[in-house]
């Protein structure tokens, strides 16, 4: 399914779209251009639009029978989701990852896509528009960063973790409480920018672990085959695997190594800090 030729034609229209639809807007926004979601935090943008509705056309004419599974179609008809369970492989699209940086101006955003096909993650795209990067994924074939191999290497020995967690302004403060048990010797966490650029952090050695509260699909499918085959893992609080259809464990993190891996999940689930001091009342 996933040949040279279909990498080829997928890379190329991630391209044209960001040139076409995204970057003229970068910095460029007017205020009818940019509306809320489901909150303050949750923007859209006409860029977002645009782009998902070119790549909403030119992926599924590369590959004939296949399914398209793009953030904004689904924030207007959640039914869409149905397509990441079926028997037809899906492009999973997040047209601009990370709006609010594209909103404000800034170049931590991308574009991700990823392949599909009865949950199991096949390739991936990840585009950094400004910077003209592009970082691409094959499951078993291993990951390149602008053509180059890609490997995220072992943090060194002792030395403190750098993870970057939920962005506290972004999802309800209930779901960062897991996240918020990173705070201990050894392990330095920091909020997270766009997803996509974080994955790429983590794959490149630049970044060892994320940690995230949330599941959607667009999100998260390009990023975890990416950080997996530089050489990282990932895992689900129950252990199991990140399933792109739902219904994961949460929280979920994904490492530059499988030892990093275990040491983030044993803190996710270990007790709360500031329940445990009586600081704050118990969940149950």
């Amino acid at each position: 399914m996933i040949d040279a030729a279909l990498t080829a034609g997928v890379e190329a229209a991630v391209r044209k779209a960001a040139a076409e639809e995204i970057m003229p807007r970068w910095r460029q926004l007017a205020d009818e251009d940019v509306t809320q979601k489901a909150g303050p935090h949750d923007l859209v943008t006409i860029a977002d639009r645009r782009a998902e509705a070119h790549l909403a056309a030119t992926l599924p004419a590369l590959l004939p029978g296949s399914a398209f599974v793009g953030e904004e179609g689904v924030h207007a008809d959640p039914g869409m989701l149905a397509a990441l369970g079926g028997d037809a492989p899906v492009w999973i699209v997040d047209p601009v990852d990370g709006t609010r940086q594209f909103v404000r101006g800034e170049d931590g955003f991308a574009t991700l896509v990823a392949l599909a096909h009865r949950g199991e993650l096949l390739a991936s795209w990840t585009y950094l528009p400004v910077r003209d990067v592009m970082a691409t994924a094959r499951r078993g074939g291993g990951a390149l960063l602008d053509g180059r191999p890609l490997r995220s290497g072992q943090p060194s020995p002792g030395a403190v973790l750098e993870v970057a967690t939920d962005h506290p302004d972004y999802v309800e403060e209930e779901r960062l409480r897991p996240l918020l048990r990173l705070r201990t010797p050894g392990v330095a966490p920091r909020p997270c920018g766009s997803a996509g650029l974080e994955y790429l952090h983590v794959a490149t050695g630049a970044l060892d672990a994320i940690a995230f509260g949330w599941e959607n699909a667009w999100d998260h499918a390009a990023g975890l085959l990416l950080v997996t085959e530089a050489g990282g893992a990932h895992a689900t609080a129950d252990g199991g695997t990140f399933d792109v259809t739902g219904h994961n464990a949460l929280p979920f993190a994904a490492a530059r190594d499988e030892p990093t891996l275990r040491r983030i999940l044993s803190l996710l689930a270990g007790p709360d800090p500031e329940e445990a001091q009586g600081l704050r009342p118990g969940r149950g």
